[in-house]
């Protein structure tokens, strides 16, 4: 039973949506039939939330949001898929998020993360939890996007490109191939420039932490073995190493291939 849901009286909600308890809806919002908003969340005015969207608790959508839309598709048939939304999460003006392709797929945003202005997940979008992700970020079709991944603004990320987690990439980069974890990549097209120091130690990375990442990606940089026999020969000498097994998993999902490192007098040392 819905006790207490502020609507403003210009709103266009379909009775049989699910609102719980807290909500409240702005000015001139639509909201279709197959949608569920958790606890407290707020929308802004002109908040668009069409069929087969979920959005958690607590979260906060700002003007101009559009949710749910058909994706941009051609294999598209019309079959049902969902927009997932986490809890905590921040939408800013004019986000579209797009439902995903495929029967009972997603496009999925994770707990604590933040949309800046005028981003863009296309469908089949996967994206962590506390993310943050700057304005005008695009990013194409099946992209997968980490936890604590943060993406400067006006970047593009190409279709089926994975980034993995705690990664930075820098403002108006090209991303077309995946860029694998605790790395800073930037550029058109993006290059390695290090790793994300200081995204590593405002995420609570312990020093020895830090140190065994830059050593497994120094022993991958500076080995005589391709890059993938070279994880492969790490695998086999510390398997129980968390560093190495989470590279060698990154690795074997790769779909675009690795992203490259700069040249070495581009990269950020220690």
């Amino acid at each position: 039973m819905i006790v207490s849901v502020a609507v403003h009286p210009t709103a266009q909600v379909d009775p049989e949506a699910q609102i719980e308890d807290g909500v409240v809806i702005g000015p001139y919002c639509v909201i279709d039939r197959r949608v569920r908003i958790g606890r407290g969340t707020e929308l802004g005015a002109f908040v668009r939330i069409c069929d087969c969207v979920e959005i958690g608790p607590s979260c906060r959508i700002y003007d101009h949001v559009v949710l749910g839309r058909d994706p941009q598709d051609f294999g598209f048939k019309g079959e049902e898929s969902w927009v997932r939304i986490g809890s905590g999460v921040v939408i800013r003006e004019n986000v579209t998020i797009h439902r995903a392709s495929g029967e009972g797929n997603e496009t999925r945003v994770g707990d604590g993360t933040y949309l800046m202005e005028g981003c863009h997940l296309g469908h089949n979008v996967e994206v962590g939890e506390r993310c943050v992700l700057a304005n005008k970020v695009g990013l194409a079709g099946y992209a997968r996007v980490g936890d604590r991944v943060t993406i400067g603004g006006m970047a593009g990320v190409h279709q089926f490109v994975t980034i993995g987690r705690s990664c930075m990439i820098g403002g108006l980069s090209k991303v077309v191939k995946d860029v694998p974890p605790f790395t800073l990549a930037d550029g058109r097209p993006a290059r390695i420039h290090g790793l994300n120091k200081v995204g590593l130690r405002r995420q609570g990375f312990t020093p020895e932490e830090r140190r065994r990442i830059r050593e497994v990606y120094d022993l991958l940089r500076t080995g005589s073995l391709p890059l993938r026999q070279g994880l492969k020969s790490l695998l086999e000498e510390c398997g129980q190493d968390p560093v190495v097994r989470e590279l060698w998993e990154f690795m074997s999902r790769c779909r675009r291939g690795w992203t490259p490192w700069a040249h070495r007098s581009e990269v950020e040392e220690d």
